[in-house]
């Protein structure tokens, strides 16, 4: 990550908060290998079963977010 540290929760709630703006700018303190494991995990909270429909709808409304990038 970058100098300033994010707490974890406040990560994801960013990521997942459907601001485009909040979540690429959250995206963009990550390092390299951080930001592979959270698109990762966003691709299987869009689309594997056991995710509360928001939370699928948040994770698909990150990707879209990050897409390009």
């Amino acid at each position: 990550m970058s100098e300033s540290f994010i707490p974890i929760e406040d990560l994801w709630e960013q990521l997942l908060s459907s601001d485009p703006e909040r979540i690429r700018k959250a995206y963009s303190e990550l390092d390299p290998i951080s930001q592979k494991s959270v698109l990762e995990h966003l691709n299987k909270m869009a689309v594997e079963e056991g995710w509360h429909p928001a939370q699928r709808a948040s994770a698909r409304a990150a990707l879209q977010a990050l897409t390009g990038l």
